[in-house]
């Protein structure tokens, strides 16, 4: 997937009513530990066409709610794929804010030595793997087992607990939000869906089958309408099968979606 990291131009204030999502976050009392996800996708939930081009699916609202996020955790949560198709900064560009530490996924030793969220030593730098290999000069390795060929997501939230980062931001790729996800290890998902329909191409959210559809997903949701137009679903994941409530942003006329 490709992430909206290197995106240029003014920034865009988030409206108002959406800072309650980024309160949530940003509030969590010293020592407690909290787990979002990111996730933009278009209307038909795609994260890319199928040649794999995502710039930019979401619009200017959603990029500083991005980097918003950033700045209210402690490390930001990527898997190695990611860096190997993006190489992100993942640092705190678009608004005000400290950078928070960056952690890559890297269970077969994949990530490649030049890597700018690892070369930059403007915040923590670690990689989780499976086994210790070389890493930059100033990265930390964490060594966790592997179950097949893969993280266990609730290890790679208590060995990160444990090193002082509790607030955690997934960000990407949609595999690895997947996967979190799938294991019950994510307490918000801040799903920012634009306007746009590609009709093809590669999917965000996939999660294991389930039988009927009484098995879904269906989390306590807020959902703010931002001013340029992308929608942000805040959905409470620790709070399962309840109804979705509407909180709608007046637009730049002042006027109210519907009226």
């Amino acid at each position: 997937m490709t992430t909206p990291d290197e995106m240029d131009g003014s920034s865009t204030p988030v409206d108002c009513l959406s800072h309650r999502a980024l309160a949530r976050i940003a509030d969590v009392p010293e020592g407690a530990s909290l787990v979002v996800a990111q996730l933009g996708q278009s209307l038909d939930g795609r994260i890319a066409t199928p040649t794999g081009d995502s710039r930019y699916i979401n619009r200017a609202a959603a990029l500083d709610h991005l980097h918003r996020l950033r700045a209210a955790v402690d490390a930001v949560v990527v898997g190695v794929g990611t860096v190997i198709a993006d190489d992100p900064q993942l640092t705190v560009r678009r608004v005000a804010g400290r950078n928070p530490a960056r952690v890559v996924l890297d269970p077969r030793g994949r990530l490649p030595p030049d890597a700018r969220c690892m070369t930059s030593p403007d915040a923590r730098r670690l990689v989780v793997g499976g086994a210790s290999v070389p890493r930059p000069a100033g990265v930390e390795e964490v060594v966790l087992p592997l179950a097949g060929s893969r993280l266990d997501p609730h290890a790679i939230v208590a060995a990160l607990a444990a090193r002082g980062l509790r607030r955690l931001l997934i960000e990407g790729g949609a595999r690895t939000i997947s996967a979190f996800l799938d294991a019950g290890c994510i307490d918000r998902l801040h799903l920012l869906v634009a306007p746009i329909i590609i009709g093809s191409g590669r999917a965000g959210l996939e999660l294991a089958p389930i039988g009927p559809l009484s098995e879904a997903l269906r989390p306590a949701t807020d959902i703010y309408l931002l001013a340029d137009g992308d929608v942000l679903f805040d959905c409470d994941m620790r709070r399962r099968n309840v109804e979705a409530s509407l909180v709608a942003e007046t637009d730049a006329r002042g006027l109210r979606p519907g009226g």
